[in-house]
């Protein structure tokens, strides 16, 4: 899923990279989730509006 990451270009430790990578991992994932979230929220809104539409010119 994600690159491998090859050092981190400074003096840091082994842990201490692993940590900065699996931080930028969560928040990638993070920020990916949450923007479906939206999209999920945009389409049940749309398919209750449909519904509700539908539902009008069925009793009207």
């Amino acid at each position: 899923m994600f690159p491998p990451f090859f050092g981190c270009g400074d003096s840091s430790t082994p842990q201490q990279c692993r940590r900065r990578h699996q931080e930028r991992k969560l928040h990638t994932l993070t920020f990916w989730r949450d923007g479906l979230e939206r999209q999920l929220a945009a389409i049940n809104a749309a398919i209750s509006t449909l519904e509700r539409q539908m539902q009008d010119s069925a009793d009207a």
